[in-house]
């Protein structure tokens, strides 16, 4: 049922998001129990976040409760079938904004993404350094003496740099429209061979800059070849169905502010068909940089007229063994995931090969196309 995958306050949130109809992609706002089609007042999601008061005076598609949805490992008839909340916002990503990602990011370097050697160079890494970054402020003067002793002791990293410096890690994750959202395939490179996902919040933003809500996102990472050089990061991370984002976009109320973002535990959970289970949790309180000044760094050099996305990062970084001692964590293809919080709710994916995943067709003209073809490209509230 849709309402399974929904925060636990649900008949007291207000969720954005996207289903496909026989028509095509409409945006959806669930509000007091029930979801409505909003394709009346708003052609797309951009459109809806850039309005203030946006409401339910939609088409009634029925009890949250009550409608079941579709996904990649069902079968038979749904009455939803749930996209990504995102289409024409841009698709921002943050990294290395914990201090256990930092120091797996360098590991990745240092082992030049070779699995097998990650265990010795973690431990070598951790014996000099200990827990020194965990309570830096980026960008402070104890980041600085910090810089300075890992540069002496033939350390320093670009990773790190961006960890303590003070500029933080923004990239583009995925094209526009090229996110996927809950029950769909995920996808990792076929010629990746040390994997693994990212569970994050991430941050959406009007067209001015302003956060007006949360979501869930998987970052999916490619480590093997990110760690043979930080210039691989669009080949490791920018790829077809390797942005995963859902279920809905939390809108920003008096139940829900950018503070139960900060508060925020973020949990994993991988089940494989070989029966191998993960699990992990993230906090939101141990990240080094506020959402709000990566939201500002975001902002920094550029405009997004059609808004944008921010995965904030995560602390997660798996080095449990599923295969031989030693081996680290990567994926199998058919491994659910499943990335959860309570007050945004479960986004669940299933891993497929980026070649098997289904290919990215529909863009921005085919969207101008349809919404064009369905009268809605005046839809005003």
């Amino acid at each position: 049922m849709l309402a399974d995958c929904l925060p636990a306050d649900w008949r007291d949130a207000r969720l954005l998001g996207r289903v496909l109809t026989e028509a095509g992609p409409s945006p959806v706002l669930a509000r007091g129990g029930r979801l409505y089609d909003l394709s009346n007042q708003v052609a797309t999601t951009a459109q809806a976040v850039a309005l203030d008061g946006l409401d339910s005076a939609g088409v009634d598609l029925g009890p949250l409760d009550e409608l079941t949805v579709a996904s990649a490992w069902s079968s038979g008839a749904a009455e939803i079938r749930l996209l990504s909340p995102l289409d024409l916002q841009c698709i921002k990503a943050s990294g290395v904004t914990f201090a256990v990602s930092a120091l797996e990011r360098l590991i990745e370097e240092r082992a030049r993404g070779d699995a097998d050697a990650a265990n010795a160079v973690r431990q070598s890494i951790l014996d000099r350094i200990g827990g020194d970054l965990k309570d830096l402020r980026p960008g402070s003067e104890q980041a600085e003496a910090v810089k300075a002793q890992l540069i002496a002791e033939g350390l320093w990293s670009q990773y790190l740099e961006v960890a303590i410096g003070p500029y933080a890690e923004i990239f583009t994750k995925a094209p526009v429209m090229a996110s996927v959202g809950w029950g769909a395939e995920v996808g990792v490179r076929a010629d990746s061979a040390w994997n693994n996902p990212e569970p994050e919040v991430v941050v959406v933003c009007d067209p001015s800059g302003r956060p007006v809500g949360g979501s869930l996102g998987n970052d999916v990472n490619l480590r093997d070849i990110e760690g043979r050089s930080a210039l691989l990061l669009g080949k490791a991370k920018d790829n077809n169905a390797s942005a995963s984002i859902g279920p809905f976009i939390r809108l920003f109320d008096d139940g829900f502010s950018m503070d139960d973002v900060r508060a925020a535990t973020v949990r994993l959970e991988v089940k494989g068909t070989d029966g191998f289970v993960m699990t992990g949790e993230s906090s939101m309180k141990l990240i080094s940089r506020d959402p709000e000044e990566l939201v500002r760094q975001t902002l920094s050099a550029h405009q997004y007229p059609d808004g944008f996305a921010l995965y904030l990062g995560t602390m997660f970084a798996p080095i449990e063994d599923r295969d031989a001692p030693g081996k680290g964590f990567t994926h199998r293809i058919g491994d659910r995931v499943r990335v959860s919080s309570e007050k945004l709710g479960v986004l669940e994916n299933i891993v497929a090969t980026c070649d098997q995943a289904p290919s990215w067709k529909f863009g921005v003209m085919e969207l101008m196309r349809n919404l064009a073809g369905r009268g809605l490209l005046g839809a005003t509230a």
